[in-house]
């Protein structure tokens, strides 16, 4: 009877050590999970505020300056901010404005040495801050548009040379491409600052069939999106206006609105043209030329294409670059009109400025 009470006991204080593990192990997992659960639950709402699911939290947000919070640009937070901070540079950038500008006297020559103080400016009718002012021959991308249609055969020596003059007075940097054109437009060559190469690529060429003027130009603007420098030209050298193109006067006006580009030409027109296109051909260099502040020289004698085509370049070579922020800021995509008056030392006659009539502002 001993023996089985102590048999009993030890069965029942065994029974009862196995529930006290069971009952520690069970207490164990539901703190694990409940403390599985909080944590979750902390780590939830302080990383993805948004209800977003991330397995690692995101970096926070660059701030962004137009909410008005501050931005510390501190050189441990320079790499993070850099998206944000390009996105800035763009918009500042957009918002500096620069125009190119000549000024001639009453006998159409060249007039330097003028100052900044020499200059006003106005952006759709108001006043504007003249912020920086130079005068150095920055290099220039130029694009020559030379035509090659039949009409021009009796020209083309004349022309030719005329080229070759206003390539090598040009700056050394400066580098180019030429598009030449009859029905349609080619690149005849493209980007170089080898003059020598020029001219041997234009000695190949033979004018003939019709007048593509407007696809030329239209082509050329569009080549010069590849330009290597800030500053942008383009070198009509026709004798005519169009009678193949498949764009029109309306959208290559457009286009060259859009544009950053100056556009001078050399007219060699016929005294009677015999053509309507002939007798537009005049009217449409002049506008898109007066658009861009470039200027359109008529040629009355083959013999002065020499002397005009260095005028041009002496011209792009001794330009008045004016900047200036806006006063009103609307990044609304409109046309703003520009215009530069002039105001000129004592004792000289009356100049003319030329320049760009406007610019589209930035869209948002």
């Amino acid at each position: 009877m001993e023996s089985g009470g102590q048999s009993g006991d030890f069965g029942r204080g065994r029974r009862k050590a196995m529930r006290g593990v069971i009952s520690r192990l069970t207490m164990l997992m539901v703190c694990v999970v409940i403390w599985g659960g909080l944590g979750v639950g902390v780590s939830e709402a302080q990383e993805n505020p948004l209800g977003e699911v991330h397995t690692q939290p995101p970096p926070p947000p660059p701030k962004n300056p137009e909410a008005g919070k501050p931005v510390i640009e501190g050189a441990d937070n320079a790499a993070r901010l850099a998206t944000s901070r390009r996105d800035a540079r763009i918009r500042v950038d957009v918002n500096l404005v620069l125009v190119p500008a000549t000024v001639t006297d009453p006998m159409n020559r060249l007039v330097t040495g003028l100052e900044k103080e020499n200059f006003e400016v106005y952006d759709n009718n108001i006043g504007q801050v003249i912020k920086s002012f130079s005068t150095q021959d920055a290099p220039v991308t130029i694009g020559i548009i030379f035509d090659l249609s039949g009409s021009m055969s009796s020209k083309f020596m004349r022309a030719r040379k005329a080229l070759s003059e206003f390539l090598r007075t040009s700056n050394p940097q400066d580098e180019f491409f030429v598009v030449g054109f009859n029905d349609r437009p080619a690149v005849i060559v493209d980007y170089t600052s080898d003059v020598d190469d020029v001219e041997a690529r234009m000695v190949m060429l033979k004018p003939e069939n019709r007048t593509a003027l407007i696809d030329a130009i239209y082509l050329g603007v569009d080549k010069l999106k590849q330009a290597k420098y800030e500053r942008k030209a383009l070198l009509i050298v026709s004798d005519g206006g169009d009678n193949r193109s498949r764009y029109t006067e309306g959208e290559l006006r457009r286009v060259v609105r859009e544009s950053d580009v100056q556009i001078y030409s050399i007219g060699i027109f016929d005294q009677y043209a015999p053509t309507t296109e002939e007798q537009l051909g005049p009217i449409l260099l002049t506008d898109i030329c007066d658009m861009t502040g470039g200027r359109m020289f008529r040629v009355a004698d083959v013999g002065d294409l020499g002397d005009i085509a260095e005028r041009i370049s002496a011209e792009l070579r001794n330009e008045y670059v004016i900047g200036y922020r806006p006063s009103e800021v609307k990044q609304d995509g409109n046309w703003r009109k520009l215009k530069i008056r002039l105001v000129p030392p004592p004792g000289l006659p009356t100049l003319t400025v030329h320049n760009r009539q406007g610019y589209y502002a930035p869209s948002q």
